[in-house]
């Protein structure tokens, strides 16, 4: 039984390359990561080394744009998303899988196993997901305003270097609330994951973490999904997100951790990992 670790390329129809990563035996559950923007596969190396050590096939993706993908100019939408993961489960035969989401990874997650063939997803979990959906509007008054994400835009266009200094340094994972404990290695990584990926395929892609609907999405979820959600995450407000997402889901479990910022992956993975073990065992 092989347990080693593998890394390559799945190519897309529209001849976009799809870094991958492939760890632990083949023949086990395999547990598939799905990132937030504008990171890579690479944030979730807590949980893969965690999860490998359980026994698990770990799979993680760097998005159409991002990591190690093509630097893609067109595509970089919701759709195009969900159709790379369906071309990357065919490629490595992935069945009864764990598909497991942060933030933009959340919706793309929701957006993915909805259209799963049948056999391919066993559960899933998003995780400071952006479901059901950002934007403010008539029909989703307690949205973000359009000018939050046109800041995003602006920001990303004008010095994105920068940018992704300030993010992650901030609100991201709560590094800006009084007593936190700073690490700079973890702000220092989340700009190198950024500054890999492609600026327009950044900039294009708050649009789609941001106005994406996927109420429908959500209703059309067949297998069991937890929504773990930290109710001080500055990014993805919880009330807007996590408590409608699970209205609309059909086998829904909510986790809520009081205090936990965006990025508790990485700020609290020895709480949020075995939290994920015991419901991938459940």
């Amino acid at each position: 039984m092989s347990t080693g670790t593998e890394d390559g390329f799945v190519t897309t129809k529209d001849n976009v390359k799809i870094y991958y990563k492939d760890w632990g035996p083949k023949d086990a559950q395999p547990i598939v990561f799905h990132h937030g923007w504008p990171l890579s596969a690479d944030d979730w190396d807590t949980q893969m080394l965690y999860f490998l050590e359980h026994g698990y096939r770990v799979v993680a993706h760097d998005r159409r744009g991002h990591g190690r993908s093509t630097q893609t100019a067109t595509g970089n939408d919701m759709d195009h998303y969900a159709t790379d993961v369906i071309a990357l489960a065919s490629f490595l035969d992935l069945k009864s899988a764990i598909h497991v989401g942060h933030s933009t990874g959340g919706g793309e997650v929701a957006h993915y196993v909805a259209r799963a063939d049948k056999g391919r997803v066993a559960k899933a979990v998003l995780v400071g997901a952006v479901p059901p959906i950002m934007v403010k509007s008539a029909a989703n008054p307690g949205g973000l305003p359009i000018e939050v994400f046109d800041n995003f835009r602006a920001a990303t266009a004008a010095n994105r270097a920068q940018f992704f200094v300030d993010v992650p340094s901030g609100p991201f994972y709560g590094f800006n609330r009084p007593g936190a404990k700073i690490s700079q290695g973890i702000i220092d990584n989340w700009w190198r994951q950024g500054m890999t990926g492609g600026a327009k395929a950044h900039y294009d892609c708050i649009k789609a973490f941001s106005e994406t609907d996927f109420t429908e999405d959500l209703k059309a979820i067949d297998v069991p999904v937890l929504v773990m959600h930290g109710d001080d995450d500055q990014i993805v407000p919880i009330d807007d997100s996590a408590k409608i997402s699970i209205t609309l889901l059909k086998h829904g479990t909510l986790k809520i951790y009081p205090g936990y910022p965006h990025g508790m992956c990485t700020t609290h993975a020895e709480v949020i990992n075995p939290d994920l073990l015991a419901f991938f065992k459940s």
